[in-house]
């Protein structure tokens, strides 16, 4: 009892939390937490990091608070890449804990693992909407693991996709993702064994690696290709070629965010590009502050290190969902 009042908590499973919102849910709420952020509408603090450096891991504190639609909570997720070979655990779980901003009373937790990787891939969504090109497209995915399902689910969402291709550093892998995404979309994935033939004449690619070295060259790249560039998320990672960066537009979804860790973070460092070579975040395009695809021959680059506010707007329609159609569990916390 709180002054005479039970304070319950609604916990939802990973199980409700996927059979509470669909892609095209989320990409609406990713599409309105960047809009609100053009506008200076949002509270978003930075990701603060603790490493593990004995377990090659870390975890991220993300929180957020939307003005206008009255969301505030905060997201925990951990990045541990030996996970599921030593422990058999994904290599990244999130929880996240949604307040009222009226009281600051906990509203529910619930998985946030789930909810990880489908808004990263509405944010893909939105961005490419904004920035590439019109008409139908080609695109190519570098990354055949969870996250480059979900960017494909979301851009299936937004653009008029007449091809496919996928490569991946293991061939099996990009075998099976094109068969499981192609009977997923009704249509034709092709896996490609070769990187620059995957990408060659793309209308829009899509890396979502790990990695610290660039794998996507610039000499691959045709002019008009917008590029969502997913995996850079901590210092040190990169996927593109920083001369890529130098020919595009860069737009970015935070900019101090993609500086710290994201594809900026290692050319900026070394002196290749400066931060003035950042056009815009992806809220000031929303908001027509700044411009977006000015012709079809254009490069883009959209920089996605993931924001809490992203987080904060899907799980939020979550819940509500799930308190009207009473979904899940309250239990008195307090």
């Amino acid at each position: 009892m709180v002054n005479g009042a039970k304070l319950k908590v609604l916990l939802l499973s990973r199980t409700d939390v996927e059979g509470l919102i669909s892609m095209r849910e989320a990409i609406e709420a990713v599409e309105g937490a960047f809009r609100a952020k053009g506008l200076g509408k949002v509270q978003m603090p930075p990701k603060a990091y603790v490493y593990f450096k004995r377990h090659n891991g870390d975890f991220r504190v993300m929180p957020a608070y939307l003005e206008e639609m009255g969301a505030a909570g905060v997201k925990i997720v951990n990045a541990h890449p030996r996970n599921p070979k030593e422990h058999g655990l994904p290599t990244v779980m999130a929880t996240i804990l949604l307040l009222d901003p009226k009281t600051g009373a906990p509203l529910a937790i619930m998985d946030g693992t789930w909810i990880t990787n489908v808004r990263t891939g509405a944010g893909g969504a939105v961005a490419a909407k904004y920035l590439a090109r019109k008409g139908p497209q080609v695109v190519a995915m570098v990354g055949a693991g969870v996250q480059a399902k979900t960017q494909l689910i979301a851009l299936n969402e937004v653009l008029d996709i007449k091809e496919i291709r996928v490569n991946d550093i293991s061939v099996e892998n990009a075998q099976l993702y094109a068969k499981e995404m192609g009977k997923k979309l009704g249509v034709d994935v092709k896996a490609v064994k070769n990187t620059e033939k995957a990408v060659e004449g793309a209308d829009v690619v899509v890396t979502t690696t790990p990695s610290r070295r660039p794998i996507l060259m610039n000499n691959w790249i045709s002019d008009g290709t917008h590029i969502n560039a997913i995996g850079a998320d901590a210092p040190g990672k990169q996927e593109l070629d920083p001369e890529i960066l130098m020919r595009a537009k860069v737009v970015v979804d935070d900019v101090e965010q993609a500086i710290h860790g994201g594809e900026v973070n290692v050319p900026l460092s070394n002196g290749i590009i400066a931060r003035g070579d950042i056009h815009a975040d992806l809220g000031e395009i929303i908001t027509k502050k700044k411009s977006g695809r000015t012709s079809r021959d254009e490069i883009t680059v959209f920089d996605s290190t993931g924001l809490a506010v992203q987080d904060i707007a899907t799980d939020w329609v979550v819940y509500k969902k799930a308190k009207k159609m009473g979904k899940g569990q309250e239990v008195e916390l307090l």
